[in-house]
């Protein structure tokens, strides 16, 4: 089947069951803009309602990014102070006349029969502990999940106030001859190490595993990006070293930012608060990528800008799978390897940004967790353009 076989609206499919599953979504989709007008404010409040209530179940991408616009959608209703929603309505039959009379008498405890009356007052206790037992239950779960929340806050809070801290100390510039007369030019396996960037020297001397600076204009992501010989190590651990679950963007331990390999990796957490690579998801969405398609990246020894090529869903496949391992790509060894690698990116590609590379041309891959399928990722790569 040819390539255009597998395409859906702005996404390709890798499989016939993948597209098949998108063209149904789109079905689904079709049929409730027939029924609900996404210009009237009660029609979209229903159709939000019915995608609450979860009788409704998109397969794919297709599916779930109109799902994503009707609750973005709704959330900026309620924010603007657009939403009301209407309260059930009770209807109630109107009574002719008197009310009829209960013709039986109320029964009571002292009414039943001693032995009854033991058993029902066993009853009662016993759901007395069930209720008790329950209140005690989710006292527990609410408080456990008020400690989470507060912790994951605080997490973020603290991460943000860090990176405050760490920009700021970016931003205090050091003349090069203060740079040069701590830092001595050295050589290993006779390659000369530069000299660190006067911009980077402050972070550099708090912390030597500094490899670089990320940035992306007008998103959230703007760290340190870090480096060591173990790859586990900050996926659990921040600037200064300390335990923390929003780990740090780190360059993978092959890269190598001195002699520069073709292709340098810079993985990072998709944290569900958008912190590190949280947003970088929305890269899926080609107007997403029309208005940040710059990457600003530093090395501690030079600065570079990066446009962005391919953006791509991949996974972490099994050691025997023959197939393109995006996360193995560091250098490409002939114009020919190099081509071939391009050309695996593209077709992966999730929309065509009209970008390609030549060999020689030097390469910078962004990669996060994807929960679209088991040991999923998303993918950005882009090439230096100065």
């Amino acid at each position: 089947m040819s390539l255009e076989r597998y395409q859906v609206l702005d996404y390709t499919f890798k499989t016939k069951s993948e597209y098949e599953s998108a063209l149904n979504d789109l079905k689904i989709i079709e049929t409730l803009k027939k029924r609900y007008n996404l210009n009237n404010q009660q029609d979209l409040i229903g159709l939000y309602q019915e995608l609450q209530n979860g009788t409704i179940l998109f397969e794919t991408i297709v599916g779930r990014e109109f799902d994503d616009k009707i609750y973005t959608t709704v959330d900026e209703m309620k924010k603007n102070g657009d939403w009301k929603e209407n309260s059930p309505v009770l209807h109630v039959k109107k009574q002719t006349g008197e009310k009829k009379k209960n013709k039986n008498k109320k029964i009571t405890l002292d009414d039943l029969d001693e032995n009854i009356k033991i058993e029902v007052l066993k009853v009662l206790k016993k759901k007395e502990r069930i209720r008790r037992f329950l209140i005690i239950a989710l006292s527990i779960v609410a408080m456990i999940s008020f400690g989470y929340f507060s912790l994951d806050y605080y997490s973020s809070w603290k991460l943000e106030k860090n990176t405050e801290q760490y920009t700021k100390l970016k931003e205090r510039v050091f003349s090069s001859e203060t740079n040069k007369e701590f830092v001595v030019n050295k050589r290993v396996d006779e390659v000369e190490i530069p000299d660190v960037l006067d911009q980077y020297y402050s972070l550099y001397q708090l912390n030597k595993r500094l490899a670089g600076w990320l940035k992306i204009e007008g998103t959230v992501i703007d760290y340190p990006v870090m480096q060591t010989v173990d790859n586990e190590y900050y996926l659990t651990h921040n600037f200064e070293q300390e335990t923390d679950k929003n780990g740090s963007l780190f360059l993978d331990m092959s890269c190598d930012i001195i002699s520069r390999n073709t292709n340098l990796i810079i993985y990072g957490h998709r944290m569900q608060s958008g912190k590190m690579f949280g947003s970088l998801e929305l890269y899926k969405d080609k107007n997403y990528y029309e208005k940040h398609k710059t990457i600003e990246f530093d090395t501690i020894y030079e600065e570079g800008t990066y446009q962005i090529m391919y953006v791509f869903r991949s996974k972490i496949f099994n050691e025997e799978d023959i197939t393109f391992k995006y996360y193995q790509f560091f250098d490409a060894y002939s114009e020919e390897e190099f081509n071939s690698y391009m050309e695996e990116m593209k077709n992966m590609s999730l929309y065509d940004t009209g970008l390609t590379a030549e060999y020689g041309d030097q390469l910078l891959t962004l990669s996060t967790c994807d929960y679209y399928e088991d040991d999923g990722r998303f993918v950005v790569v882009a090439k230096r353009v100065k």
